[in-house]
């Protein structure tokens, strides 16, 4: 018998940071999870752009062709884990031919370098996010720091993904809760 179970598959559902999250690269996160098993799970953070790079800026420094249409669009940080490894959040209406994860309510993920040549030429998804690195989490992990109420779950959708500004997917996240960012503590109270 053994303790180590995935009670509820979170595949295609988002990760909440809540507040008083001890580690900092997780503060205010919203993360999609692209896969989640007994195994693990991986995914990308969508709400913080990285700073220092942006989609034309990476075509050029892989020398693939860089349609202007790219100017101004952000990376983001997806994670502390292979932050050198590109991963592209998207629609499900794209299929890469080498290798696409396909996630559930819309969505896939693709890590190989065909997806970036495809939106060079113009021909890639139009709802898309390039993420360099993930977040992941041994087997049973995930559930531990849900357990000790360090993240809430809510629904993907990707409206929120795609469309909303990064600096409001998280507080627009809570809202499909019913729950306001002032409502919560990072630590408990007395009554």
């Amino acid at each position: 018998m053994t303790d180590a179970h995935v009670t509820t598959d979170l595949t295609g559902k988002m990760l909440i940071a809540m507040p008083g999250m001890g580690d900092p690269r997780f503060q205010h996160s919203l993360i999609f999870l692209c896969a989640h098993s007994e195994d693990g799970a991986m995914g990308l953070i969508v709400n913080k752009p990285a700073p220092e790079i942006d989609m034309a800026a990476l075509f050029e420094q892989l020398s693939i062709e860089t349609p202007s249409d790219l100017a101004g669009e952000r990376v983001f940080f997806g994670g502390p884990v292979e932050t050198g490894r590109g991963f592209v959040l998207h629609g499900d209406e794209y299929q890469s031919s080498v290798s696409t994860l396909e996630v559930e309510g819309g969505f896939g993920m693709t890590a190989t370098l065909d997806i970036l040549e495809e939106i060079g030429r113009g021909q890639g998804p139009s709802e898309r996010m390039m993420c360099l690195g993930y977040a992941g989490w041994g087997p049973g992990q995930l559930e531990g720091e849900l357990a000790q109420n360090g993240w809430l779950v809510c629904d993907a959708s990707r409206d929120l993904v795609f469309h909303t500004p990064a600096p409001e997917k998280w507080e627009a996240a809570l809202a499909t809760l019913g729950v306001a960012a002032l409502a919560l503590s990072s630590e408990g109270g007395q009554a």
